[in-house]
């Protein structure tokens, strides 16, 4: 790791410190912040940590990368997932000071301080990881403080238990993206860029609060709607699980890792946490229509059981997690991984297109009657 910050000088000397008291000695990178607090976990992701560190999904989290080398090649504009970062915080072990790649332009620690994210470098990751694997993830502080502060701050924060963090993410007015042909409303829970530019190339998309109640949502007269991911604990969305409820029947649905979890409640489900989520791109779920392996990318702490009236099509082979539900009743599927893992692996775009054929389906239906 090189010992020089964004600027120049030596970095300062910085503390991790867990909740159960575990502490980790690092250098402190990034935005210049005494003590940063929030949920720690570790995503196993090689790359794509620009996508990773704007992804919404991470409100109130610090996010620990298990990759050694963060910052190879910069960032760039093209690869915000966000409007800015909701993370609480990057945990790394080397932090690339000079990044090597044509489409940079700009280094990682420079974003980080522009959007005011501290990170703290220099971390055994390796035993980081270990012990969240053991212990499950927990509230986190770290920073320049004493330790002793740290410590308290780490004891005070807050999980995603019970807590709403969509509402801090989503946006506060609808707005249009695509041009397809068809019309979709997605409800913004942190959507990603990426979703919106598959969703557009298929449909002319209005994104809206997700606080958008049905009735207002079908004004927009969709072929479909479509559920984001997002942050938090689903069991604490009440008015988007309302609104859910009030759709799914009338309009074809697809939702999409939180999104999944709120249409599994809506369909008689329920959701739990795992102990430390899944956060990766290299994460094997099985196609149970025909028993194919797709590789995924996942960024999740909250899993649904078995849902009545639903058929499960995609399972976990790691630990036998639901990972895809389709109704039995009503024109509604979803799944818990990310499709459009941008970046990451392919092997789940074909949702897209089926999310288009049941619209298409919807609407030849409604022209017909």
């Amino acid at each position: 790791m090189s010992p020089d910050g964004p600027g120049n000088g030596v970095r300062s000397p910085a503390l991790l410190v867990l909740a159960d008291g575990e502490v980790f000695e690092g250098e402190a990178a990034g935005a210049s912040v005494p003590v940063s607090s929030g949920e720690v976990v570790f995503n196993t992701s090689l790359s794509g940590y620009q996508e990773v560190v704007t992804d919404p999904s991470y409100a109130g989290q610090v996010i620990a990368f298990t990759y050694p080398h963060i910052g190879n090649y910069g960032t760039n504009a093209s690869d915000d997932e966000s409007r800015r970062p909701f993370c609480r915080g990057v945990v790394v072990r080397d932090l690339t000071a000079q990044p090597s790649n044509w489409r940079a332009s700009e280094g990682l620690e420079p974003f980080l301080v522009r959007h005011g994210v501290a990170a703290i470098a220099g971390v055994d990751t390796r035993r980081l990881t270990r012990h969240l694997r053991d212990r499950g993830a927990m509230p986190c502080a770290f920073g320049t403080a004493p330790e002793a502060e740290l410590a308290a701050a780490a004891r005070a924060a807050e999980g995603t238990d019970g807590r709403d963090l969509v509402s801090s993410v989503t946006t506060a007015a609808p707005y249009l993206r695509g041009e397809g042909p068809l019309r979709v409303v997605a409800y913004d829970f942190g959507v990603k860029e990426t979703m919106l530019r598959h969703l557009g190339a298929l449909a002319t998309v209005t994104v809206v609060p997700a606080a958008t109640g049905a009735d207002e949502a079908l004004a927009y007269e969709p072929h479909g709607v479509f559920l984001s991911n997002g942050p938090g604990d689903p069991s604490a969305l009440a008015g988007p699980i309302a609104a859910v409820a009030d759709l799914v029947g009338r309009v074809p649905v697809f939702g999409i890792c939180l999104g999944h979890q709120i249409l599994a409640t809506v369909l008689g489900g329920s959701t739990y946490k795992l102990p430390f989520g899944h956060h990766g791109s290299n994460h094997p779920v099985q196609r149970l229509d025909g028993g194919h392996v797709e590789v995924t990318s996942q960024n999740h702490n909250y899993a649904v059981t078995a849902v009545p009236g639903t058929e499960v099509t995609h399972v976990n082979l790691n630990d036998g997690v639901v990972e895809g539900i389709r109704s039995t009743t009503a024109a509604a599927f979803s799944v818990q991984y990310h499709p459009e893992a941008g970046p990451g692996p392919h092997d789940a775009w074909y949702l897209f297109d089926e999310f288009r054929v049941l619209m298409g389906a919807g609407a030849a239906a409604r022209a017909g009657g």
